[in-house]
């Protein structure tokens, strides 16, 4: 087997707010795959960074160094590199199925069914955040998740009562995320002024790493918690297990790129299903070819919530494919055969 990468940023069409700042460029490497013996066959996948967040991104000439090993000896152990694994993972599926970028079996795969998302509201001032609620209000979006902690809390108290004074939450779900961005004295406080507002739920209230502390609020608090940057680092099924039932929250959410790729992903969801926890999947801001492979992952699963994987539109120059948004779901239109 052959395989290469090739190094692509790609470009926000709108600065995107974070409580980490603001990003405008994403960086990403596209891993190709082939066999010697039919070399037109061409399985691709996406190894896609946050610096600052990603646990395997420490430095370009660090990650470049690890993709060249990777070409070197793909059989290496990568549990600790989960947006390499994710990125090989999806490269094999795709050369496996004859490099068609189907990787999964499922009604999703061949167009045949919708998964309804979230529609992701950036951080920013009251107005420029109001005019993303209309805009994806308009665009039949009928779940909203809105990153807060940028800005002053009361008036993000504001701008949600705002929504819910037009819609009740059976019009509307509000998600709420907040990246570690309360301190431990608030936390509980600023919780329950949010479930006022029927807040579907909020994720990572307060920054990872501080387990008893998350686990007394997931037991307190009156608004339901997800966990999202807790989850990262923890490879092994022990410290999973650990993790998920000292904490036990409501929810917890995937991102195949920082959460162990495919199988560790899948290994997530068994283990809270095991624990009567529910769980979404959502994008880590890859370009169409990782948020592509997402979405047939979620494919394999029913009765699926409102994902995160609205995420395809951001770029000014993402790669064409064939995945489609309307009304708040996301499906492949098989019909365009977009070859990406």
């Amino acid at each position: 087997m052959k395989i290469r990468f090739e190094k692509k940023t790609f470009n926000f069409k709108r600065p995107g707010g974070t409580s980490r700042g603001v990003l405008t460029q994403k960086h990403a490497w596209l891993l190709s795959v082939w066999r010697s013996d039919a070399p037109w066959i061409v399985g691709i996948g996406e190894c896609s960074i946050i610096p600052g967040l990603s646990p395997d991104f420490r430095s370009f000439e660090e990650y470049t160094k690890k993709l060249e090993d990777l070409c070197d000896d793909p059989t290496q152990d990568l549990n600790e590199w989960p947006s390499l694994k994710f990125g090989l993972e999806t490269a094999l599926r795709d050369l496996e199925r004859g490099g068609k970028r189907l990787l999964f079996d499922n009604s999703f795969s061949t167009g045949e069914r919708k998964i309804p998302i979230n529609g992701l509201i950036w951080m920013g001032d009251v107005d420029f955040m109001q005019a993303q609620i209309d805009e994806k209000l308009q665009e039949g979006y009928t779940t909203l998740k809105l990153k807060i902690g940028a800005i002053d809390f009361e008036a993000e108290l504001a701008l949600l009562h705002s929504i819910r004074q037009r819609y009740n939450p059976r019009e509307i779900q509000l998600r709420v995320d907040a990246n570690g961005a309360f301190s431990l004295e608030t936390a509980l406080e600023k919780l329950a002024a949010l479930a006022e507002l029927d807040i579907h739920s909020i994720e990572q209230p307060i920054a990872a790493g501080q387990i008893p502390q998350m686990g007394e609020l997931c037991r307190l608090s009156p608004l339901p918690i997800a966990l999202d940057e807790e989850l990262i680092g923890i490879y092994d099924r022990t410290s999973k297990i650990g993790l998920l039932d000292n904490i036990h929250p409501s929810y917890i959410i995937l991102k195949p790129s920082l959460h162990g790729g495919i199988e560790g992903c899948q290994e997530w969801i068994q283990l809270a299903e095991e624990r009567s926890i529910q769980w979404w999947f959502t994008s880590a801001l890859e370009s169409n070819i990782g948020l592509n492979a997402i979405c047939q992952l979620a494919g394999e699963y029913e009765n699926l919530i409102p994902q995160g994987l609205g995420t395809g539109s951001l770029y000014t120059d993402n790669i064409a494919s064939d995945l489609r948004v309307s009304a708040g779901q996301i499906y492949l239109n098989r019909s365009t055969k977009a070859k990406f």
